[in-house]
């Protein structure tokens, strides 16, 4: 309890962390039907599976509707992506894209891209819907167009979040979209226990998105966490 607040910035910390207690049992039944609801046909289970066999994280069903549904609302043309993976994230935000746009997704390895681009082929997509990119984020995202993007999905190494943020403030057009996945850390980022430098530089990415003046914010309970926010004009 944080008891009677004496100002109001002493008030809204609290709010806050009130607002940040654990998840109870009855939230993770809801996310498990939340992850249900969004049906994957054959090209995301091949995808989903080539991940697997890897030992590879891919987006939940339930995240990677809300990627596609946020992709959609943005009518968005251009769309980064930093971590391609084998394709699941990148077939859910092509899902969402216009017919006309071009997903542009980052991945320092190549072998996996391979994966992806069947995935993309199976789902219907065209060749020409996705530039693949072998690279470390941090030295082929300052190569992308200023202001070039719709939305920008960080799907990387946890401990570049930040940069990342650095780098999609950039990219993004005014009214742009960016998206963080994993900002959960399977429950390791609202515990109060000592963590490892992934955990802590997750918390300082949500405290920088939360209180920036340049972004309008929303954390969604999908999947592992899902960080969002636009871009103001």
């Amino acid at each position: 309890m944080c008891g009677f607040p004496k100002a109001s910035g002493y008030s809204h910390r609290c709010q806050l962390r009130e607002q940040e207690r654990v998840i109870t049992a009855n939230r993770q039944t809801s996310w498990a039907f939340a992850d249900a609801f969004a049906a994957e046909d054959e090209a995301l289970r091949w995808a989903r599976d080539r991940a697997r066999e890897a030992g590879l994280p891919s987006v939940s069903p339930g995240t990677g509707a809300a990627l596609r549904m946020l992709a959609a609302t943005a009518d968005a043309k251009a769309v980064a992506e930093i971590g391609t993976g084998t394709g699941v994230s990148g077939i859910y935000l092509l899902l969402g894209m216009r017919p006309d746009g071009v997903l542009t997704t980052v991945d320092p390895e190549p072998d996996r891209q391979q994966f992806a681009r069947q995935a993309f082929r199976a789902a219907g997509f065209a060749g020409n819907r996705a530039r693949f990119i072998p690279g470390r984020a941090l030295d082929v995202l300052p190569r992308l167009a200023d202001g070039g993007y719709d939305v920008v999905f960080c799907d990387g190494d946890r401990t570049e979040y930040l940069a990342y943020l650095d780098e999609s403030l950039r990219l993004l057009r005014p009214g742009g979209l960016v998206c963080f996945e994993g900002v959960f850390a399977d429950g390791r980022t609202v515990d109060s226990g000592v963590q490892p430098v992934e955990v802590l530089t997750l918390r300082e990415l949500l405290r920088t998105v939360r209180e920036s003046d340049e972004l309008v914010p929303s954390l969604l309970p999908v999947g592992d966490g899902l960080l969002c926010a636009v871009r103001r004009g």
